[in-house]
């Protein structure tokens, strides 16, 4: 099974598809991680556009556009597993701020967005249907909680291997 995991910078996708991972057994890709050592290798700068989205399982990325979500749903129709779309918002833009001001970064040399250009960001809505996870007013455990409450909705993850 491919879980596509997106939203803006700060609603808690890191954290919550890390969770995900631990709890179902599978692997965890930060598109930003990939990204950060194109930029290593010297091949680019950032943004680096579509060359993070052309690798994937716990795929999490700010997948801020159709034709990215589409790849991702591609790769893994593809490969031949089920994919689930997962969006991560928060919906507290005074809890979403803080996040954002406060959160560590664990990639070193990756370029952390302020609020402004959370706001600014290219960011169309979801045109199919997909899951939900709002993080606002929860601590990961609980969002967590909620996804896989959400995705055994939807035929998806059930917990493997802790």
């Amino acid at each position: 099974m491919l879980i596509v995991i997106g939203g803006l910078p700060g609603t808690g996708k890191t954290t919550l598809a890390r969770l995900l991972a631990a709890h179902i057994g599978a692997v965890h890709l930060r598109v930003d991680t990939i990204e950060q050592a194109i930029v290593r290798s010297g091949l680019a700068r950032h943004p680096v556009g579509p060359a993070g989205y052309t690798v994937g399982v716990i795929a999490e990325s700010v997948n801020p556009l159709a034709v990215t979500r589409d790849a991702w749903r591609e790769a893994g129709t593809g490969a031949g597993v089920r994919v689930v779309e997962v969006e991560v918002i928060c919906s507290d833009p005074a809890e979403h701020r803080h996040r954002l001001a406060t959160r560590s970064c664990d990639i070193p040399g990756l370029p952390q967005p302020d609020w402004q250009e959370v706001l600014d960001r290219e960011y169309k809505p979801w045109g199919r249907e997909h899951v939900v996870v709002d993080t606002a007013g929860q601590d990961p455990r609980e969002s967590l909680e909620s996804l896989v409450h959400r995705l055994g909705e939807s035929g998806g993850a059930e917990p493997g291997p802790r």
